[in-house]
């Protein structure tokens, strides 16, 4: 009886605990169509999480195609890229480095289907 109670306290718990707590992915394809080469980021607007994190940044040279970027992430979490030309933060796209600036259209919810692919342009 005991062990029954316990499947049925797990069970339970396992129904109230928040979605947003769940594992799921977020696939970004991204394209630098500038002519320099360019530092990326995401940033997370519900918690403090970056990707790559660490200090990193991905690097995308000129035209090298479409890189992809399969970030794990909480279900429903809203993730911005940030992207700069390395060595001068003056020409951005998306929130920029360091998550600076607001931006219109460069932003996703995890788990909800993979983000169109971005083409960053002079």
């Amino acid at each position: 009886m005991n062990n029954l109670k316990t499947l049925l306290a797990g069970l339970l718990l396992a129904t109230l605990l928040p979605a947003a707590a769940s594992a799921a992915t977020l696939l970004w394809t991204i394209d630098n169509d500038y002519n320099r080469t360019v530092s990326l980021e995401f940033y997370s607007q519900d918690r403090g999480h970056v990707w790559p994190g660490n200090g990193q940044v991905y690097v995308i040279d000129p035209n090298e195609g479409n890189a992809q970027f399969n970030l794990s992430c909480n279900y429903n979490e809203l993730i911005c890229y940030g992207a700069w030309v390395r060595g001068s933060s003056r020409t951005y796209w998306g929130v920029g480095p360091n998550d600076s600036y607001n931006c219109s259209n460069c932003c996703a919810r995890c788990g909800l289907g993979d983000v169109e692919g971005i083409q960053l342009l002079p």
